[in-house]
C-alpha cells in the first residue's frame, strides 16, 4: 500500500503520549512480500539492524531483552520502519479472527484500558469507520498472503481485551488454508 494512503490514519500524536506500548510483547506476522518491502526500506534508509527477523511457526520482527520490537526506537517512541510497518501494526487497535463455521472474518477493537487510540476511535465513529476500512484492507491482504502454517499460528493468539465491531465474508482460499 502506498505510504500516502497509509498516512491518512497516522495516529502518532495519540500513540506518542500513550503510557503503554503496543510495540512490546507483540510479534506481528510478516509475509514474504512485507519482509522484502521492509528489507528494501531498511537498506534505503540505512536502518542498521542485523538479522531483524525470526521465523518460528511464522515470521516476525525480533524483540529485545525487554520484549520491544527491534524496530521500536525507545528514545523517540516511534517505529523505525513506520511507512512500511507490518499490516497488523497499521491496523493498530483493530484485530481479527476467522470463524470457519460462519465463513466470516471477525473484526475486534481493543479496549481503551489497554490502548488510548482504541478509546479515541470508539468515541469518534467517523474516525473508527475510516480506520476500520484501512485495517480491513491491510489484514485481508495479510491473511491471503500468509501460508497456512503461519495463519493457523497467529489465529491461536488470544486477544482477550477486545470487543467485536464488525464481520465480513472471508475469501474461500483463506478458508481452505484452515481446513
Amino acid at each position: 500500500m502506498p505510504t500516502s494512503i497509509r498516512k491518512e490514519n497516522d495516529f502518532f500524536n495519540i500513540c506518542e503520549k500513550c503510557p503503554q506500548s503496543c510495540c512490546q510483547n507483540a510479534k506481528p506476522p510478516l509475509t514474504t512480500k512485507r519482509r522484502a518491502i521492509i528489507e528494501a526500506y531498511m537498506r534505503k534508509q540505512r536502518v542498521p539492524i542485523e538479522k531483524p527477523f525470526i521465523r518460528t511457526s511464522y515470521t516476525f520482527p525480533k524483540v529485545d531483552s525487554e520484549g520491544y520490537c527491534v524496530f521500536y526506537d525507545k528514545k523517540t517512541k516511534k517505529c523505525l520502519i513506520h511507512p512500511v510497518k507490518p499490516e497488523t501494526c497499521v491496523a493498530g487497535p483493530i484485530t481479527f479472527d476467522i470463524n470457519p463455521k460462519t465463513r466470516k472474518i471477525e473484526w475486534f477493537l481493543k479496549k481503551d484500558t489497554i490502548c488510548s487510540l482504541a478509546g479515541n476511535l470508539h468515541k469518534n465513529s467517523r474516525m473508527l469507520e475510516r480506520h476500520l476500512e484501512l485495517a480491513k484492507r491491510e489484514i485481508q491482504r495479510l491473511v491471503k498472503e500468509l501460508d497456512a502454517e503461519a495463519l493457523k499460528a497467529i489465529l491461536k493468539i488470544e486477544e482477550p481485551e477486545t470487543f467485536a465491531i464488525d464481520e465480513d465474508p472471508i475469501d474461500m482460499d483463506v478458508l481452505n488454508k484452515l481446513a
